[in-house]
C-alpha cells in the first residue's frame, strides 16, 4: 500500500523535530487521503507532549478536497488550513489543534449556503479550535467536551451530548438540536426565528443574549472565524452586530444555568 501524506509531511517537518522550528507546509490533498494530519500529531505528542508547543507552530496549507477524519486528534501547535472542502468526522477527537476549512478564492460558490464540510465533525473533542466558512453535515460536535467553534449552517442532531466547548452557528440547525447536551454553550443566529422548532428542549433552555459578557464571548468567536477564513457571512454580521445580536439565541444546559461564571441575564448578574 502507498504510504499516506502524513508519511511525507513528517519528513518535511524534520526542522520541527530537531530544532523545533516554527514552519509551513503545502501540500494538494484528495479525498483518498484519510485522517490527514493524525500520524504527525502523534510524533508532536511524542516528542513535545500534548501541550509542549506554542500553537501555530507548525501550519500545514492544503488545497482540494480532505478525505475522512481531517485532522483527527490534531495537538496543540498544529493548524490545518484548508482551500477547499472536507469528508466527515473533521476534528474527531481534536486535542487542542485548530482547523480552518475555507472555499478558495476561485470558488463561485456562496459559502453559507454550501456544504463545506461532513457529518459528525468534532466528535469527541477535548480541545482546540474549528472554523468553516461553509455549512456543516449531521451530528455536528457530538460529544464535543472542549473545542470551540463556528461553522455556518449545520444539519440535525446538532451539538448532541456535547459536555463542553462553545458552538457559534452561523444558519440554520436541523432538527433535534441540543439531545443530551449537558454542558458546555451553543449560539444560533437565527435570522428566520425558526430554532425554536428545532431544539430539542429536554436538557437545554436558550434565550436572547442579554449580558454583555456572553455578547463578547460570541462576537470575539465571529471575529477570529473572519481572520481564518474571510467569511463573507461573519463579516456582514460583525458590520451590523447590534442589530443582528437580537437575532442570535444562547443555549445552555439547564443542570449549568445556575453555575455559570457569568449570569445569562443582566438583571440577574447586577442582583448578584
Amino acid at each position: 500500500m502507498p504510504d499516506t501524506l502524513d508519511a511525507q509531511m513528517i519528513r518535511d517537518a524534520e526542522p520541527l523535530f530537531t530544532h523545533r522550528e516554527k514552519m509551513q507546509l503545502q501540500y494538494s490533498v484528495r479525498n483518498t487521503h484519510r485522517a490527514v494530519g493524525t500520524r504527525l500529531a502523534s510524533m508532536i505528542t511524542r516528542q513535545y507532549g500534548m501541550k509542549g508547543l506554542q500553537p501555530d507552530t507548525v501550519t500545514v496549507r492544503l488545497r482540494g478536497t480532505a478525505g475522512q477524519s481531517l485532522g483527527a486528534f490534531a495537538v496543540q501547535g498544529m493548524k490545518l488550513e484548508v482551500f477547499g472542502d472536507a469528508n466527515d468526522y473533521v476534528g474527531k477527537g481534536l486535542s487542542g489543534g485548530t482547523i480552518v476549512v475555507k472555499p478558495t478564492v476561485s470558488s463561485p460558490l456562496v459559502p453559507h449556503d454550501n456544504a463545506i464540510i461532513g457529518n459528525t465533525v468534532l466528535y469527541g473533542a477535548t480541545a482546540g479550535k474549528l472554523f468553516a466558512s461553509g455549512r456543516a453535515g449531521e451530528r455536528f460536535a457530538v460529544r464535543n467536551s472542549g473545542a470551540d467553534t463556528v461553522v455556518e449552517g449545520i444539519g440535525s442532531n446538532g451539538c448532541e451530548y456535547m459536555t463542553g466547548g462553545t458552538a457559534v452557528i452561523l444558519g440554520p440547525t436541523g432538527v433535534n438540536f441540543a439531545a443530551g447536551m449537558t454542558g458546555g454553550m451553543a449560539f444560533v443566529w437565527d435570522p428566520d426565528d425558526s430554532f425554536k422548532l428545532k431544539v430539542n428542549p429536554e436538557t437545554v433552555v436558550w434565550q436572547r443574549i442579554d449580558n454583555l459578557h456572553w455578547d463578547r464571548a460570541a462576537r470575539v468567536l465571529i471575529e477570529e472565524h473572519v481572520r481564518e477564513t474571510r467569511s463573507p457571512l461573519g463579516a456582514r454580521l460583525l458590520n451590523d452586530w447590534d442589530r443582528e445580536l437580537e437575532r442570535f439565541w444562547q443555549v445552555v444546559p439547564k443542570e449549568m444555568r445556575t453555575r455559570l461564571p457569568v449570569p445569562l441575564d443582566t438583571a440577574r448578574a447586577k442582583r448578584a
